[in-house]
C-alpha cells in the first residue's frame, strides 16, 4: 500500500497545517508520498525532514520583521517581491532557523510541488531537490500573482502551484497512492470567489493571456475540485482534515495570537485522527 498526504496552499493560514504535521510527527506518522502547494509544500519539507515546531518558530518570529515580508521588499528593484526573497530562503534555513537537508535526503518516500507553468497555464510537478540552496521550486510553488517576479526554471517562468491546481489530491493518486490523506486550509463549506479585483488582475497579465485564464477560472475549478474530494471522502477514499474557522485570518497575518490560535486547532485536530489515520494507512 502506498500512502500520500496532500498539503492544501494558503500563505499564513498553512499553520494550520503546520499544527498537523507536528501532531503526526509525534505520533510517527510519515506516508510514503507528500505532495504541497504554495505554503503547503514551503513548509512541508520541515515534515519530511522531521522538524517538529520549525516552521511556526519561522512564522512567530518574522511575521513581523520587514527582512521576511513588507512593500519595501515589493519595492527594491533587486527583490520585486513582497518576501524578501535572499532572507527567506536563503538566510532563514541556512543561517537562523536552520533546515536539516540531512534529513530530507533521508526521508524514503516522494516529495513534490506544484508549480503553474506561466506560458502555457498548466500545473507542473516537480521534486523537491534539497541540493538546490536557491529553493527554486519552492520560490515557484510560493509566487503569488503581483506578490511574487516570475520564478525561472530552465528558462520557464512558473508561478503560484494554486493558480492551476490548489488540492492536487488526484495528482496523488495518479502517481499511485492508495490512501491519502488531504489537509486543507480553509473550513467546511468554503467557496471560492471571482472578483472584480481578479478579473483586473487578469487584464495586468495579457502577455500570458494563459495565466490569465487560469486566474479567471481558479474559483470554478477550486469548487469543483472540493465537490470531487467531498465524493472520495463519502466513500472512504481519503481523509480530509480542515480547520474550523479562518474568518478573519489574513493570508499575510501578523497577530501572533492569531497565529497561534490556528497552529493549535491543526495540532488538536491533527492529534485526534492520529489514530484514524494511522489506521487508515495500515500501520495499526
Amino acid at each position: 500500500m502506498k500512502t500520500g498526504i496532500v498539503f492544501e496552499g494558503g500563505a499564513f493560514r498553512t499553520v494550520f497545517s503546520c499544527g498537523v504535521m507536528d501532531a503526526f510527527l509525534e505520533k510517527n506518522i510519515m506516508p510514503d508520498y507528500m505532495i504541497g502547494v504554495s505554503a503547503g509544500a514551503a513548509y512541508g519539507v520541515s515534515y519530511a525532514s522531521k522538524q517538529p515546531g520549525r516552521n511556526l518558530k519561522i512564522i512567530l518570529d518574522y511575521c513581523q520583521d520587514k527582512r521576511y515580508m513588507g512593500i519595501g521588499n515589493l519595492l527594491d528593484r533587486k527583490n520585486k517581491c513582497f518576501y524578501g526573497l535572499k532572507f527567506a530562503y536563503d538566510t532563514i534555513p541556512n543561517k537562523l532557523v536552520p533546515y536539516d537537508y540531512d534529513a530530507f535526503k533521508a526521508y524514503p518516500g516522494e516529495f513534490y510541488a506544484v508549480v503553474t507553468n506561466v506560458e502555457t497555464g498548466a500545473a507542473e510537478y516537480m521534486a523537491y531537490d534539497p541540493d538546490d540552496r536557491d529553493s527554486l521550486v519552492l520560490k515557484a510553488t510560493c509566487a503569488l500573482p503581483v506578490l511574487f517576479p516570475y520564478i525561472y526554471i530552465n528558462g520557464v517562468p512558473y508561478m503560484d502551484g494554486g493558480l492551476s491546481d490548489s488540492i492536487p489530491f488526484e495528482k496523488a493518486f495518479a502517481d499511485g497512492c492508495d490512501r491519502v490523506v488531504v489537509v486543507l486550509t480553509r473550513e467546511e463549506g468554503y467557496r471560492k470567489k471571482t472578483t472584480a479585483s481578479t478579473k483586473t488582475l487578469a487584464r495586468a497579465y495579457h502577455r500570458y493571456p494563459n495565466i490569465a485564464k487560469a486566474l479567471v477560472r481558479r474559483a470554478g475549478e477550486y469548487n469543483r475540485c472540493l465537490k470531487r474530494l467531498k465524493k472520495l471522502e463519502k466513500e472512504g477514499k481519503v481523509i480530509v482534515i480542515r480547520p474550523e474557522n479562518t474568518a478573519g485570518f489574513s493570508r499575510l497575518e501578523r497577530d501572533k495570537e492569531k497565529i497561534l490560535n490556528l497552529y493549535d486547532d491543526g495540532y488538536t485536530k491533527g492529534n485526534a485522527c492520529a489514530n484514524k489515520v494511522k489506521a487508515f494507512f495500515g500501520e495499526v
